[in-house]
């Protein structure tokens, strides 16, 4: 039975209508970014201070400038004193009484401002910033901190139960109508987010944004690598990802068009309702119906992509032979993913890979910081480091094949992460340079280990598995915080150690799965159980035929 890939190198592996179809998946991609890493904007945390009724009367009668007005009213200021004071306590006492005076109006109250009596912000805060986020509309800060975080949590949550959910749906019903109703979901809730009157109802939509969005983000990836030809397939699969850093980008500089982040929140969220559109102009994977014994609609379909790229299909290739194994695996299980020894190993190491991607690629970013206090130029710059990433993964993938990059790419990261505990504070520079190095290491390995898991996976559990796996990358993002600022508490550079060794154990597992360059995607179980075999197979035939040379003639 000819594969969809032998198809694919007759009637194009990367033309007109692959390039179209990338196009359109590759804007789904970058509007992944706002819900992702869009907290950093929605979330923003400006300096603030408790709001004193009567502070802002006798500041404008005493003519006093903003600094005079910050020293004389605000508790905490100076080298002795800290953030939390300066942010969460006020001075209890009446502004509004005539006995105070405009200089050091406190001096008459107390001989020392320490013996005066703090209390909490009862009246609200005061925040320095020309915008708005969630954390000053709803006043996320001192006591309700924890709130913030609950915020970034429920879409880390959504994006773990999603993952399980959509994966099997999208294997079970189809891609093309799983993404459409990802697609529609993510629009109106992120709709709703932005006109939420509560912090309740906002996190709601948040939750639900995240049951869907990373879910219909794979599913773009899935459906672009099952539409090319093998020889383009990785390619393709890692500029899906650099679309991913474009939308960083763009996010960046949306957000300083937009400093509010309702208006931002409706920007970033109305062009997914234009995706839906998507319905009259992607098919269904011809894949995923030949996986379920659909041969006519995939060959129709088959037929409309040579017809797009302006092929002919040959007569020898127009009649699809449904496969033993697929007319009787129509459905998806969770148990497929561990049934088979080979299966099971990929399965566990590409987990442990997804796990550990997240937990360095966002520890890193947290404990190194940036430099500078523009948020925006600090967040666009940091997204620059990707694209080297991308751009050595493609010279490199297809010359020395997938193992030996992914594994070298963890264990430069894990290496960086190590050698920056022995680099001296003074030597920032050198520490920057070793951090971007390490950075540029582990978005390599997560670009890699998402091109590699769709390529592991026979093509009716393919879904299911990537989605699954990626799910790993979300408990990352989980525990990710309390990794970097617990064990910093113990040791500054405990973190990066943790990091260097989950790293250096990632590289190591990758070696033992199967190298991946030059093959078609497996469409069956034994497909992919023979993966690691055949190589090790032909390496065993050529071994005996060297033997056989060696034997003299008689």
């Amino acid at each position: 039975m000819p594969t969809v890939d032998d198809i694919l190198e007759h009637i194009g592996e990367f033309h007109f209508f692959q390039k179209q179809t990338f196009f359109l998946l590759a804007l789904l991609s970058a509007s992944f970014t706002p819900i992702y890493v869009g907290i950093v904007f929605l979330g923003f945390t400006p300096d603030h201070r408790c709001r004193c009724p009567g502070v802002a009367e006798l500041s404008q009668r005493c003519g006093w400038s903003r600094d005079e007005e910050l020293n004389y009213t605000v508790p905490g200021l100076g080298a002795a004193g800290d953030a939390y004071t300066r942010q969460c306590l006020r001075y209890e006492v009446d502004w509004n009484q005539s006995t105070l005076g405009c200089v050091d109006p406190l001096a008459s109250l107390a001989v020392n401002r320490s013996q005066l009596p703090l209390g909490p912000c009862g009246h609200g805060w005061v925040y320095d910033t020309p915008g708005s986020s969630i954390v000053t509309e709803f006043n996320l800060v001192c006591s309700h901190s924890w709130m913030l975080d609950l915020f970034q949590s429920a879409v880390n949550v959504g994006f773990f139960i999603g993952s399980l959910g959509i994966g099997y749906v999208a294997d079970r019903f189809g891609r093309k109508l799983c993404l459409l109703i990802t697609i529609l979901i993510n629009a109106a809730s992120g709709i709703l987010m932005a006109i939420s009157p509560t912090y309740t109802w906002m996190l709601t939509f948040r939750l639900i944004q995240g049951l869907v969005s990373k879910g219909g983000w794979l599913i773009s990836y899935i459906l672009i690598t099952e539409f090319v030809g093998l020889s383009y397939r990785r390619t393709v699969g890692i500029c899906y990802q650099v679309c991913f850093t474009v939308g960083l980008l763009v996010l960046a500089g949306v957000a300083y068009l937009l400093p509010r982040w309702r208006w931002l929140q409706f920007t970033v969220t109305l062009p997914n309702f234009c995706f839906l559109l998507y319905y009259w102009c992607l098919p269904e994977s011809p894949r995923w119906l030949i996986s379920q014994n659909k041969n006519a609609k995939a060959m129709k379909i088959i037929k409309h992509i040579a017809k797009k790229n302006r092929k002919s299909l040959p007569a020898s290739l127009q009649s699809l032979r449904p496969d033993e194994e697929v007319g009787k695996k129509l459905n998806p299980s969770f148990l497929d993913l561990v049934r088979t020894p080979q299966i099971r190993k990929h399965t566990l190491i590409l987990m442990y890979n997804w796990f550990t991607s997240s937990v360095l690629y966002q520890g890193l970013i947290m404990h190194m910081g940036l430099a500078g206090s523009n948020i925006y130029l600090d967040f666009f710059y940091s997204a620059l480091v990707e694209f080297p990433a991308a751009f050595i993964i493609i010279l490199t993938i297809d010359r020395i094949g997938r193992r030996y990059p992914w594994a070298g790419s963890n264990m430069v990261a894990g290496a960086a992460c190590l050698a920056s505990v022995f680099i001296p504070d003074d030597l920032r520079w050198l520490k920057i340079t070793v951090a971007c190095l390490g950075r540029m290491g582990i978005t390599m390995a997560y670009e890699m280990v998402c091109l590699v898991n769709t390529e592991l996976y026979p093509t009716f559990i393919r879904n299911l598995g990537v989605l699954v796996c990626s799910s790993m990358c979300d408990i990352g993002g989980i525990l990710t915080p309390f990794l970097v600022y617990r064990l910093t508490d113990v040791w500054h550079e405990l973190p990066l150690v943790v990091f260097a060794v989950v790293g250096l154990i990632a590289g190591g597992l990758v070696l033992l799965l199967p190298e991946t360059k030059g093959k078609p995607l497996p469409e069956t179980t034994e497909e992919a159980e023979n993966m690691q075999r055949s190589r090790k197979g032909k390496e065993k035939t050529i071994y005996l035929q060297v033997k056989k040379l060696d034997i003299p003639q008689t």
